[in-house]
């Protein structure tokens, strides 16, 4: 009899590790920013996606980050660690490392917390009249800031280190098409650092991609599908992409798949950050696309290399006349990036050129947008 073999099939569960193909700094010498192009091998994974998909990341904590906790309690390194139900156990150092979220203070890890101290402030911070001062607490706060801030502690390492939640998955907008680039995947992470609290912080995963991960390392990995944020169905659809920043990467996965499939509709991108000689993410593959006619039209709006800021939503105004022109066509629109400001900008100059443009009432284009939605024509991918 034989014996068959069942494929593995990879998942958030059970992550693929992909080996890292390539890794580089996509900003220019003078940017304030660094953007890491990652190209990742999915080869023998059997994974696929399609654009608009993002690609989950497993991260690992900032040794240095473990290293001050350990040192800060004088905990064992070795302890072993329960980090299962099936009762797996790793030693202590390696857990904080690969299986626990160190860098988020939630409200009830705060509020569990404080049954393992007497510190009178932390009691004071949990009681009920004080629940606004706890969530300003919490936010931009990690634990070696709650265990430096309420000491003595008295518990174990084992007790605090129950209280900690395990580390959630990363995710990110997929920057290429597997057509394009067979058994590949590749991302546009931003790297996120900023001085909280009188400590320096880093973003989990940007960090670790821009810091500690070389070509030939691994990286486990899923895909995760997103249902919300694809291509038209017809390739002679024209799409609308506003993607500054990062939200460049979805719409670069786009371009590629509508290159190889050499679909007959328009496209127009409009790109942003801050100079435009150190922050023009993919400029020469863009302005190639643009040349061979991939890519119609391509609008950049470079905010520090003027008096006044320019951003994508003001180009769409200086074209609002076009914009619409596309929209009353069936174009799709797409936005990619900031939630907080961005795309809230970019939703409400939408607004202003249907209304302008269609010489409409505000409730009118309001409506239109509405309508466009219903019918998948107007997507979002922020964050």
């Amino acid at each position: 009899m034989q014996s068959t073999v069942v494929p593995t099939t990879y998942s958030r569960t059970n992550p693929f590790q992909a080996q890292v193909l390539k890794n580089e700094n996509l900003n220019g010498a003078g940017s304030s920013k660094e953007t890491r192009h990652l190209e990742l091998s999915l080869k023998g994974s059997d994974l696929s996606y399609v654009p608009g998909d993002c690609l989950g990341i497993i991260p690992e904590n900032d040794p240095e980050l473990v290293a001050s906790l350990l040192e800060e309690m004088k905990w064992d390194a070795e302890l072993p660690v329960s980090v299962s139900k099936q009762g797996d156990t790793l030693p202590l150092k390696e857990a904080l490392a690969t299986h626990f979220e160190i860098t988020l203070l939630t409200k009830k890890i705060i509020q569990q917390a404080a049954g393992l101290s007497d510190n009178e402030e932390l009691q004071k911070l949990v009681s009920d009249e004080n629940i606004n001062q706890l969530k300003e607490y919490a936010d931009g706060r990690d634990l070696l800031d709650l265990l430096r801030d309420f000491g003595p502690w008295k518990a174990s390492a084992l007790e605090i280190v129950s209280l900690l939640r395990k580390m959630p998955p990363r995710l990110y907008s997929i920057a290429s098409s597997i057509a394009a680039n067979p058994e590949e995947v590749h991302l546009t992470i931003g790297a996120v650092r900023y001085t909280a609290n009188g400590r320096e912080r880093k973003g989990v995963c940007s960090v670790q991609c821009a810091e500690r991960l070389q070509e030939g390392d691994t990286l486990p990995v899923f895909i995760q599908q997103n249902k919300h944020f694809n291509l038209p169905e017809s390739q002679d659809k024209d799409i609308i992409m506003v993607g500054p920043g990062t939200g460049i990467a979805p719409f670069r996965s786009f371009i590629q798949e509508r290159a190889v499939n050499k679909a007959p509709g328009r496209s127009w991108l409009f790109f942003g950050d801050q100079h435009s000689a150190s922050d023009f993410l993919y400029q020469n593959e863009l302005e190639k696309y643009q040349k061979d006619g991939v890519l119609t039209r391509l609008e950049v709006a470079f905010s520090r290399d003027s008096a006044q800021k320019v951003y994508v939503q003001h180009k769409m105004l200086e074209n609002s006349k076009e914009l619409f022109e596309w929209l009353e066509n069936g174009a799709y629109f797409y936005v990619c990036g900031d939630k907080q400001y961005m795309a809230k900008d970019v939703h409400n100059t939408l607004i202003d050129v249907i209304e302008k443009e269609g010489s409409m009432t505000r409730e009118a284009a309001e409506a239109y947008l509405n309508g466009m939605q219903e019918q998948g024509r107007y997507q979002r991918d922020v964050y």
